[in-house]
């Protein structure tokens, strides 16, 4: 009696790095949004308060003490570009972490590990880069965990569509 053998040969599988880019992007426009909305509703400083917080890593720290939190588009346009560039970063990251390890197998996987994701992410940006520059830590609070775990969570979920999409039509397998 033969009993056959099932290979256990895993495949390392490369990430979709454009996908990857889109993914990272998308989730930071879903991220800003959520903040400003959120802002908007429940933060007495204002919607703006967060870009002044970010600009300050290009400017100064003088610039978080000098600012009020108004509107200004020299400050919103630095934050958003920054938040943009950060956001492609990060997807890049989680897709490079979750593509060879294949927790982008399912949504299931890809959402837990977007969201494991967005919790180390929110250390990382509000506890580690707090040592230089610490204006970041006013930041810290529930409101900014739950929003790096969305997008830990939205840049997971749209690379496993995207990404999945993509392998379909060119005949590949997930």
């Amino acid at each position: 009696m033969e009993v056959p053998l099932r290979s256990s040969h895993w495949d390392r599988r490369a990430p979709n790095w454009t996908v990857a880019i889109v993914s990272g992007f998308a989730a930071g426009a879903v991220l800003m949004v959520l903040d400003l909305l959120w802002s908007t509703a429940f933060d007495s400083k204002g919607p703006w308060r967060t870009s002044h917080m970010i600009a300050p890593i290009f400017l100064g720290a003088d610039t978080v003490r000098s600012s009020c939190f108004d509107f200004s588009i020299g400050i919103v346009a630095l934050a958003l570009a920054t938040h943009y560039a950060l956001g492609i970063v990060f997807g890049v990251i989680l897709v490079a972490i979750m593509a060879p390890l294949r927790l982008d197998a399912t949504p299931g996987r890809a959402l837990i590990t977007g969201a494991l994701f967005g919790l180390v992410l929110y250390a990382v940006n509000f506890h580690v880069m707090a040592q230089w520059f610490p204006w970041l830590a006013d930041l810290r609070g529930w409101a900014s965990i739950c929003a790096h775990v969305v997008f830990g969570m939205v840049a997971a979920l749209i690379y496993w569509k995207l990404a999945g999409d993509a392998g379909q039509r060119m005949g590949g397998s997930r």
